[in-house]
């Protein structure tokens, strides 16, 4: 088991690089989204549901991917996710009807959840071990990723087509995995520390008030990641659309956003050292509320812009904090029920955005990521307390 410093460094750097490139391919395929929707000729709901390809496989993969990794390992499912992620961003500019579209998509989301259950998994397991709050980190490297692909995506928008595009994000997927792939692969997951683990024929029991919890904080990360795939595949389409910016400008929407969030994720260890989990959740979701609302209903593209930088930073820490609370209060089942309805919430968004678009207004319609950041701040007021104290119980309760 990897137990010294510079194993554990290691593993830290290769799993980072892994979040980074998962951002990375992900936003690259988002800020094609508004040219792939014109090469289909699909409408806004046709185009939702083509989206949901991305949701149903991502939940069935995760239903299965835990099982697994407890099989496989949590690193050596991480790697083969990666690939199959890399190969499969390049199938959308290919397909010309929605059907077809949504087809491919079942695949790039089987890819998407696998490989984001496996390495929080994995990550998880690292922060146990380093005994530091560097899970924000991590996402730090997604939402850094995020933004390096949505930049490269406005920067070739008007020279490449989707095809080259999202070609070349497969050749970079199958490098970077190649050459950093070998270090998880030659390493085990690191034992965790010694108080952490139960004392022997001692188990850690699960209630219905601790599942209860667990279920809540899950039910905040999905609130919030909503919002996360909300903009991801509609925040580009809004800007070009209904503000007539430019395919460019438009793809510079989905940067702001995520270096805001990149920014709130990397500063979040302190804000969390300040502040304390309960007033951060309340803050971040109060202050993406105002900042999506702004983002939807500005009528000029700098206004719109400014609210999705200030929507990021809301976002930025309230997935992290709950999928860390969730794991305080029952262990990895924990991490896994949160991790699965936050992500169930990014990718549920897009299509239930697409419907609501063609009922109402794309603007109108990404108010909702606005409501649903506000209830998840009243939410995390009501059960902060709560949560406090069922976490301090479990802790004892495992000495």
């Amino acid at each position: 088991m990897p137990g010294d410093s510079s194993s554990l460094t290691r593993l830290r750097i290769a799993l980072t690089v892994f979040f980074a490139l998962d951002g990375f391919v992900f936003a690259g395929w988002v800020v094609r989204i508004p040219a792939i929707k014109a090469q289909t000729g699909a409408s806004a709901s046709a185009l939702g549901l083509a989206l949901l390809g991305v949701s149903a496989g991502a939940v069935v993969t995760m239903t299965l991917t835990g099982r697994l990794c407890r099989r496989y390992g949590n690193h050596q499912v991480t790697v083969v996710c990666a690939v199959l992620l890399s190969l499969c961003v390049a199938l959308p500019p290919l397909t010309h009807s929605a059907l077809a579209l949504g087809l491919v998509l079942l695949l790039f989301g089987a890819a998407y959840g696998g490989i984001n259950v496996a390495f929080n998994s994995a990550a998880v397991e690292l922060v146990a071990a380093l005994r530091r709050p560097v899970m924000p980190s991590f996402h730090a490297a997604f939402s850094l990723g995020g933004m390096a692909g949505a930049g490269l995506g406005a920067l070739v928008a008007g020279v490449l087509s989707p095809t080259r595009h999202l070609l070349l994000l497969t050749l970079v997927g199958l490098l970077v995995t190649a050459a950093v792939g070998p270090v998880l692969l030659r390493h085990e997951p690191p034992a965790p520390p010694e108080r952490d683990v139960p004392a022997a024929g001692v188990r850690r029991r699960s209630d219905g008030r601790t599942r209860a919890l667990v279920i809540v904080f899950g039910l905040i990360a999905g609130c919030t990641a909503y919002g996360e795939g909300a903009l991801a595949d509609w925040g580009a389409l809004h800007l070009e659309q209904d503000l007539r910016a430019s395919a460019g400008a438009a793809a510079v929407g989905y940067s702001c956003f995520a270096l805001a969030m990149t920014v709130g994720r990397l500063s979040g260890t302190t804000l969390l050292e300040r502040l304390g989990q309960t007033r951060t959740v309340v803050a971040g979701g109060t202050t993406a509320a105002a900042g999506m609302l702004l983002g939807a209903l500005a009528p000029a593209l700098w206004a719109a812009l400014l609210g999705y930088a200030i929507t990021g930073l809301g976002l930025a820490n309230l997935f992290p904090v709950a999928v860390e609370r969730a794991g305080a209060l029952a262990g990895p089942d924990g991490v896994a029920t949160a991790s699965t309805l936050g992500y169930g919430g990014m990718l549920l968004g897009p299509p239930a955005i697409g419907f609501m678009a063609d009922w109402f207004s794309l603007p109108a319609a990404l108010t909702s990521v606005a409501v649903l950041a506000a209830v998840a701040a009243a939410v995390g007021a009501l059960v902060g307390t709560a949560g406090d104290r069922e976490t301090v119980h479990r802790q004892e309760a495992c000495r």
